[in-house]
């Protein structure tokens, strides 16, 4: 069966397919799934990541980012906003092996909670996949007040104040900081400024000589 134009009409056995696909003559862009939205999401926060390891603070900007990850500079804000917002955001993602350290506190008895912290936050450290992420945010932290400011935040809301909950002793938050303190310092020499011999010191070593310390900070008089 033809037309009036003589062209074979849809179904004829000379020409075109019984049913055809009118969805493969539409145009546009494709739906947006939740997996790929999610994935979007990660590969700016890496992106992010590089860029603030690889820049500093100051020198990132939102469309550097956005380069980085190929996408628009209006989905990096879509996603976090501002770029302190993705800042704090890579935060998160990047320091979460060291911000889920409170949970050791929960594995045994006060009495040895310095050295179960101490040994956690340096086994954190000396992974190099968890090390380098931190590494990252860290110079960035240390170099620019409004990321140092993202960082504290992010540190005292869900480190310190989670570690303080657990102690249920007495200045638990000045407790928590002191021992902190002297996690984050040491950590700070070893894998940052690499001081010698902290740095080449064998880490079962230096764990022996800071747990003490940690454990008169979280529980002594």
């Amino acid at each position: 069966m033809r037309n009036h134009a003589g062209v074979p009409a849809v179904g004829d056995s000379e020409g075109a397919p019984a049913v055809r696909d009118v969805t493969a003559r539409k145009r546009g862009r494709p739906r947006r799934t939740e997996s790929d939205a999610a994935g979007t999401r990660d590969r700016i926060l890496l992106a992010a990541r590089e860029e603030f390891a690889e820049r500093g603070y100051e020198k990132t900007s939102v469309r550097g980012i956005a380069k980085a990850a190929g996408v628009d500079a209006a989905l990096v804000h879509h996603y976090f906003g501002t770029k302190e917002q993705v800042f704090e955001a890579a935060v998160e993602v990047a320091a979460a092996p060291a911000l889920s350290a409170p949970d050791a506190l929960d594995e045994g008895p006060l009495e040895d909670v310095g050295e179960r912290l101490t040994r956690f936050i340096f086994g954190v450290w000396e992974n190099p996949a968890t090390r380098m992420p931190i590494l990252a945010i860290v110079r960035s932290a240390v170099t620019n007040e409004t990321a140092a400011t993202v960082f504290r935040r992010l540190v005292a809301a869900q480190l310190l104040r989670r570690i303080a909950d657990r102690l249920d002793l007495p200045d638990a938050e000045l407790r928590a900081e002191l021992a902190a303190a002297q996690l984050v310092g040491t950590a700070m020499l070893r894998y940052v400024i690499k001081v010698e011999p902290l740095a080449s010191t064998d880490i079962e070593q230096i764990i022996a000589r800071v747990a003490p310390v940690v454990q008169s900070h979280l529980t002594g008089p």
